[in-house]
């Protein structure tokens, strides 16, 4: 275990006396789940979790005190700026904290996870260090008493069991999903967004089913009253988890740790995951002819993706759009290395670690520059981590593959030194 949980955490952490913690030291404990804690000191919702997670926390070291083993470990890692506001938080904790200093591990572990908003906990294997559940918010409201430990994955037929509706009031059993692609579809009335996305998912699905795919797509209401749902679910063809069944949404909203609406996860017929930006693959393409949408190892950018800029660390390869074939050709420059690395980290059971894209000459382009201050080169390859507000810039004559795969093999081993954006 020690391992595993050093390579995530470092070797030490602090506890709330200040006193140093031997990573290695939890499997001591008996700990075989880790909270990763990613929050602040401040008031609102991370005020209102710290005192639900502290008597979550008690429950099971009190457990954990008359087994004579403790199963579950909680380890904050903080986004404070300053060490005063940090160790004030830590003191009044009753679980662990990553050190201040470790601000490079801080902000790794934030991309590692794809953390885009606070409070966010996420249950990690201690022996493996792989994700165990997403969305630990929900746990613990769903499961306060922890009968569930330790909230491991479970097939998607299993989470979406039970009788499923349609907009005439029908209802069908959830075994009718069986044998087709299924997009599973987080959305409420209440989000501009989601009803914009509603309008052109309606017209896609109509396309794909026209085309003889068997296709079904399953909304799960995030809406705040039963008269919202029916209101939006009577614009949709498709089916719903009945609203009144919110411990099962609830299920759905943890299997694929859903942190904001909306959010279409695209599934093959045997439920595993092809896409989870099916909003991004629905908008890019309207006339639906990649669907099912398998992931491109380099995506070129666009106003519709270019908020996944925002969920981890991206390389960039900006050309000039002007010439043809510039952009094809650097997107079968980066394509290899790309199917490289995704590779590798799915073999560990990881995403990977940087998203690729090539970007042309556009209006959001020249935007996105001005917001990094990029020199107005092409090429220009760079890395860009907008949650470190940090970025890494190749300004070379000519980009190669070599170039490249040492750029991206230097970020990965921290042997680049960032610049500030």
């Amino acid at each position: 275990m020690a391992g595993a949980l050093t390579d995530v955490l470092g070797e030490v952490l602090v506890a709330a006396d200040g006193e140093e913690v031997a990573v290695s030291a939890l499997a001591a404990r008996g700990v075989s789940l880790v909270g990763l804690y990613f929050g602040c000191s401040l008031g609102g919702p991370c005020a209102q979790l710290g005192a639900s997670l502290a008597a979550f926390y008690g429950r099971f070291r009190g457990e954990a005190a008359a087994a004579g083993g403790q199963r579950l470990e909680i380890v904050f890692v903080s986004a404070e700026q300053e060490q005063q506001q940090w160790q004030e938080a830590v003191r009044a904790m009753p679980w662990l904290a990553l050190p201040f200093a470790d601000k490079h591990r801080k902000l790794k572990l934030w991309n590692k996870y794809r953390v885009s908003n606070i409070p966010s906990l996420i249950f990690i294997d201690a022996s493996t260090g792989k994700v165990v559940c997403r969305n630990g918010l929900l746990v613990i409201r769903d499961d306060p008493e922890g009968l569930e430990f330790p909230w491991g994955p479970k097939p998607f037929s299993e989470v979406v069991a039970g009788p499923l509706l349609r907009n005439n009031g029908q209802t069908l059993d959830s075994s009718a999903l069986e044998g087709s692609h299924v997009g599973v579809y987080f959305s409420a009335h209440w989000c501009p967004p989601c009803r914009s996305l509603t309008r052109v998912l309606v017209e896609s699905y109509r396309k794909i089913k026209e085309a003889g795919q068997k296709f079904e797509i399953l909304f799960v209401s995030a809406d705040r009253s039963e008269d919202s749902f029916k209101q939006y679910f009577s614009e949709m063809p498709w089916v719903a988890v009945p609203y009144a069944d919110e411990a099962r949404r609830s299920r759905l909203n943890r299997l694929y740790g859903i942190q904001g609406i909306p959010t279409l996860i695209v599934l093959d017929p045997k439920g595993d995951v092809i896409t989870r930006q099916g909003r991004v693959e629905v908008l890019n393409d309207v006339e639906c002819r990649e669907f099912p949408w398998h992931p491109k190892p380099v995506l070129e950018l666009t106003d519709s993706n270019a908020v996944q800029l925002n969920e981890g660390p991206c390389l960039v390869l900006f050309v000039d759009s002007e010439d043809d074939g510039e952009s094809e050709a650097a997107k079968q420059l980066i394509q290899p290395i790309a199917e490289k690395i995704i590779a590798k980290y799915k073999a560990k059971e990881e995403e990977a670690p940087l998203l690729f894209f090539v970007a042309g000459e556009d209006d959001m382009t020249d935007s996105l520059r001005d917001y990094t201050n990029l020199p107005e080169a092409a090429p220009l390859l760079t890395i860009l981590d907008m949650s470190a507000r940090a970025k890494y810039v190749m300004d070379v004559e000519e980009i190669t593959p070599e170039i490249v795969e040492a750029f991206v093999s230097d970020f990965l081993a921290d042997k680049l030194k960032p610049e500030p954006i």
